[in-house]
């Protein structure tokens, strides 16, 4: 939606445009984390858990993200094997890659994350242990589309022992998709959201969510504010970012991506857990077909549209322009409003409110003046 409001001399006339009510974009949060249950070895001889947390307060399940160098595996945990035969325990630390190269629907997130798509293949890493071991691991990775639950088959070949027993694990994805309703301003964005955990209806995460435009690139570049969100039993997550910037997708145009990161993922155990999380929010919402979706564009504020008020100096007018502090304006002029050739006169972005702009007066007969907000 283009803003022209216009002016002739000695006459003040503002158009306005009216407010613009909430917006729903499409929001989809998933867990960087993935859960495995225990798994039982080929021989029927031991049991096996991965955990991020100390086993002896509890198993989590957690494979974790390392945030290390691209060469490292992209994941990682400790391991608890549990020998029933022998009633003896081992713990040791283990690493390996998710398959994150796949993204079927080209949207920019790994298919390992969605539960939509399908994920197979195989992926390498390591381990080592207290008993003095380590040696290498092979995953090997099933999971349908349309379903958050898998297998992976965990084989590890030791450095002493050679080749050990399989152990098959299902694991799933921890994936909440609903709706992000909002309300944009020309500074920031707010609203709140009212997520459905995937494969499990029952479970609901909701609560307020506010970001703020970066001003200097404030259609594309956001930053996500602390909140609080609850989910089904009233339990509490935390958002505690550092790094909290989002980004609009500029090649899918209507996504906007970036990291949550919650003081505890998952309140059901024993120790904080499952901390890092990415939010995908799809708008299609486009009120002026500009390509830049009402989530972040002006077009879709609900505050106050500049106006204009002309005034006669003792030598020269003065345009005084309210309500446009950091959006990018046009003065445009013209001898008669039965013409169409307006002609832009200056081009730039008010840092006062208001911002008073000298202009020379008419030598002979009438001018108009318009601003017009691209």
């Amino acid at each position: 939606m283009k803003l022209i409001l216009s002016c002739g001399i000695g006459v003040w006339l503002c158009v306005g445009f009216s407010s613009h009510a909430a917006q729903t974009a499409q929001a989809t949060l998933f867990c960087l984390s993935a859960r495995f249950h225990q798994a039982t070895s080929s021989d029927g001889q031991s049991t096996y858990d991965l955990t991020t947390i100390d086993p002896a307060v509890g198993i989590n399940g957690e494979l974790a993200p390392t945030f290390t160098d691209p060469v490292d595996p992209t994941h990682y945990s400790f391991y608890h094997e549990y020998n029933t035969i022998l009633d003896e325990s081992i713990d040791g630390f283990i690493e390996f890659d998710v398959p994150m190269d796949q993204d079927a629907n080209n949207n920019g997130f790994s298919d390992f994350f969605e539960a939509s798509q399908s994920v197979s293949g195989t992926t390498t890493g390591d381990y080592t242990n207290a008993a003095v071991d380590g040696g290498t691991v092979k995953a090997i990775w099933s999971r349908a589309a349309g379903s958050k639950d898998g297998t992976c088959t965990l084989q590890l070949k030791s450095a002493k022992f050679g080749q050990l027993p399989d152990h098959v694990h299902a694991f799933e994805l921890i994936e909440y998709t609903g709706p992000l309703s909002y309300t944009p301003s020309t500074n920031k964005v707010s609203g709140g959201l009212n997520l459905t955990q995937t494969g499990d209806p029952n479970s609901q995460l909701a609560g307020p969510i506010e970001f703020t435009k970066v001003p200097t690139n404030r259609f594309d570049e956001l930053t996500l504010h602390h909140a609080v969100w609850t989910n089904a039993s009233s339990q509490t997550f935390n958002i505690s970012n550092d790094i909290d910037t989002f980004l609009r997708d500029l090649a899918l145009e209507t996504n906007y991506y970036g990291y949550v990161d919650f003081n505890d993922g998952d309140p059901n155990t024993s120790e904080r857990d499952y901390y890092t999380w990415v939010l995908s929010i799809d708008d299609v919402n486009d009120s002026n077909g500009n390509g830049i979706p009402d989530f972040s564009d002006d077009s879709g504020s609900g505050t106050v549209q500049p106006t204009l008020l002309l005034s006669l100096g003792s030598t020269n007018l003065a345009l005084s322009i309210s309500g446009a502090v950091g959006r990018t304006v046009e003065i445009q002029e013209i001898l008669s409003l039965s013409q169409s050739n307006w002609l832009t006169v200056s081009s730039f972005a008010p840092t006062n409110d208001p911002q008073v702009v000298p202009l020379p007066r008419p030598t002979e007969g009438t001018k108009f003046w318009r601003l017009r907000v691209p």
